[in-house]
């Protein structure tokens, strides 16, 4: 599943820096995430890491873009060109 950033974000910028997909640029009003690159950085950490940072807790699983454990490692593969 990916995450979502919800309007209680303060634009902070301290999740942007540590998305190491690229997922996460400042939007218009607040930070958003591209569902076609966030992994909940699976292959990457064991816990997404903009949810470690994020002082307000306003990043949550985005239930529009469900993905199981598996799709999200086929995602981080497809991503990073790497076979696991």
């Amino acid at each position: 599943m990916s995450l979502i950033i919800d309007d209680e974000c303060i634009n902070c910028d301290v999740c942007e820096a540590e998305c190491p997909n690229g997922a996460i640029s400042q939007g218009d009003e607040i930070y958003m995430v591209d569902p076609l690159k966030c992994t909940e950085c699976v292959g990457h950490y064991d816990t997404p890491q903009c949810i470690e940072v994020c002082p307000v807790d306003c990043i949550l699983k985005d239930p529009r873009h469900a993905e199981s454990p598996e799709q999200l490692w086929a995602k981080f593969e497809q991503l990073t060109g790497s076979n696991g």
